[in-house]
């Protein structure tokens, strides 16, 4: 399906869950956040159905994400009942890899092709400090894990303030190459502002060849990360939400008042 700008709008990110086990400090406050009601947060008939009308419309890559998404109860089984849906070409999910211990395998035989890993820095206190307390070395073991289940593409996704010639971003820089993984680096974006940057080492934050919707995990479809227009699916059906994102696509993103942990990044 096309947008009115003649973009191949292909690609469905979906966030299953409002919930993380880090707090990054460009994500989430330093108080923590209002969490939703568990009846807010769509189940996962409802993210089936979502998913089987997307790629009814023409969707055929399909991100889960969250918050954390592998700390939503029963993730394998709904990434089974996604992995099997006919159309889906490329299933993927972003994670912060703390959990891919003991998920890799099973994400991989449940149909995941290709996994992201959050990782920003190397150094344990760095990492501490921008998690606040989390443990590089659980990351870490997160990739090795990612590695040796076989995905067909891992990468990492490193933040970084301005360049990739920071400290942190050359550590992490250095990271891929010995694993032979690909780098995303992704500069810090503020939605309220409207500051954001084409991802280096990537396809987001590129407007005039943007292809993604987005679904926050109680349900709303954003056609831009950078506008607050958003149609529920709860109240319109998922088609019917998906197609009316579709049409609202706009030209470039302006300015928002979406948090990155409630919208998936």
């Amino acid at each position: 399906m096309f947008d009115r700008f003649q973009r191949k709008i292909h690609y469905l990110r979906v966030s299953v869950t409002d919930l993380c086990n880090l707090r990054c400090v460009y994500c989430m406050p330093a108080e923590g956040v209002s969490l939703k009601r568990h009846e807010e947060i769509l189940s996962f008939e409802e993210i089936e159905e979502i998913v089987r009308a997307a790629v009814d419309l023409g969707i055929d890559k399909v991100r889960l994400t969250g918050g954390e998404p592998l700390v939503r109860r029963d993730i394998l089984t709904l990434v089974g009942r996604i992995g099997a849906i006919q159309g889906i070409n490329d299933l993927s999910i972003t994670t912060n890899g703390v959990l891919l211990p003991r998920y890799a395998d099973a994400l991989r035989a449940a149909g995941v092709d290709r996994v992201n890993i959050s990782i920003d820095s190397l150094d344990p206190a760095r990492y501490r400090e921008i998690t606040r307390g989390g443990r590089v070395e659980e990351a870490l073991a997160g990739v090795e894990a990612a590695l040796n289940a076989g995905f067909e593409k891992v990468k990492i996704n490193c933040v970084i303030n301005k360049t990739p010639d920071e400290p942190d971003a050359i550590t992490v820089a250095g990271l891929g190459a010995r694993k032979g993984i690909e780098v995303r680096f992704i500069r810090k974006m503020d939605t309220v502002k409207g500051e954001f940057w084409k991802v280096i080492g990537g396809h987001g934050g590129h407007c005039a060849s943007c292809n993604r919707l987005r679904v926050t995990s109680d349900g709303r479809v954003f056609p831009c990360l950078f506008s607050d227009i958003c149609y529920s699916v709860r109240e319109m059906g998922a088609a019917d939400a998906l197609a009316a994102a579709v049409e609202a696509k706009p030209a470039s993103g302006i300015r928002s008042n979406n948090q990155f942990y409630s919208i998936g990044g």
